[in-house]
């Protein structure tokens, strides 16, 4: 028990909490682990259950420690797992805080009852309206834009002005994709049904299909290396992939972000498409002080400030500044949606992208 204790408090990073065949066992004897630790380790502690697998976020979580004295142990899952978890654990549960990426997964854990609803003068101020969760139940700590990159000697930027481009024939065999399992994917797709209606984005969608290089597949990362390779000449990512491919000590990372450049998305419309990672509250927690404490701590002037160096996401609040890779990319206007309409939306957005075929 020692050695589990040692694990939580040291904030060692597990991978996959549980596999599909051992679940049942997992889920409750981890539960076990952490309440056990409690009782031998003394003092104040609060138990964060991530889907985030960042150094920064652990470099964050050392420093609210030195700052509060509340030790802070985590747990590391995707976020479907901690979904399950949560689901299993019920009131047994030991988590206080669920941090995850993407509002949709934020929405999904809330809608299962397993965030409780959170409002205090810190976190209003901390977090802006629209990158929070209307009733409190969860609050963006970072933001990361959906760009395009394309492929530097075949395109020209106004070539790839909009989201709309990627459907443009003039890319027919010439766009790399991810699959439309991706939550990121849905999440992009979910806000197009919110601003223009489910038969823009089936339009959308169907043309973006019909203009595919291959089959989707692969991360984010790889996009950007088949667009580099010349497999294709442009597709949609995460801004911090293509950010970290140019800041690698890797030369051969760096060579791809030289041949391909990063664009924000309708900036002479809507904006870009942005998402948050967030956390908020969890609906059992056996110490919601300490998560309030916390969370409000990662949406802090001092907290954004000690994060945007390390990090290669935006602060949540335009007015803190930000890594100055991400700074040299330049200011840039994001799409305004209600964050809660990624999540309500990505069922249909599965639907259209299975309607489509974009597999």
């Amino acid at each position: 028990m020692l050695r589990i204790c040692e694990r939580f408090a040291t904030l060692h990073r597990e991978g996959p909490l549980l596999s599909l065949n051992r679940r049942t066992f997992a889920l409750g004897a981890s539960a076990a682990a952490l309440a056990a630790c409690g009782q031998q380790g003394g003092g104040a502690y609060v138990n964060v259950y991530s889907a985030r697998h960042y150094d920064a976020d652990r470099r964050l979580y050392d420093a609210f420690q030195q700052a509060t004295g509340v030790r802070v142990r985590v747990l590391e899952a995707n976020a479907e797992q901690l979904l399950e978890r949560l689901r299993a654990e019920g009131e047994a549960t030991e988590a206080d805080l669920v941090v995850a990426a993407d509002a949709s997964n934020l929405w999904r854990i809330k809608n299962a009852g397993l965030l409780r609803n959170t409002m205090t003068p810190a976190l209003q101020q901390g977090v802006p309206e629209r990158l929070r969760d209307p009733e409190g139940a969860y609050w963006g700590f970072t933001r990361r834009a959906r760009v395009i990159v394309y492929r530097r000697d075949a395109v020209q930027p106004e070539q790839v002005a909009s989201y709309d481009d990627l459907a443009n024939p003039r890319f027919r065999g010439q766009i790399v994709m991810r699959s439309s399992t991706n939550t990121y994917q849905l999440s992009t797709l979910a806000s197009r049904i919110e601003r223009l209606g489910a038969e823009n984005a089936r339009t959308w969608a169907a043309g973006v299909r019909d203009n595919f290089a291959r089959e989707p597949q692969g991360s984010d990362t790889d996009q950007i290396k088949a667009v580099a390779a010349g497999e294709a000449q442009a597709t949609l990512v995460n801004h911090y992939y293509w950010v970290r491919l140019q800041q690698s000590e890797d030369p051969a990372d760096r060579d791809v972000a030289s041949r391909t450049a990063l664009v924000f998305p309708d900036q002479a419309g809507a904006g870009a498409h942005v998402n948050i990672s967030g956390g908020g509250v969890a609906a059992y927690s056996k110490r919601p002080e300490r998560a309030v404490q916390l969370l409000e701590y990662l949406v802090s002037d001092e907290a954004q400030r000690f994060l945007a160096p390390l990090n290669t996401e935006y602060p949540i609040r335009t007015e803190i500044p930000p890594a100055p890779a991400l700074a040299a990319l330049g200011e840039f206007r994001e799409e305004d949606i209600p964050l809660d309409a990624l999540g309500r939306r990505q069922a249909e957005a599965a639907r259209i992208f299975e309607a489509v075929g974009w597999r």
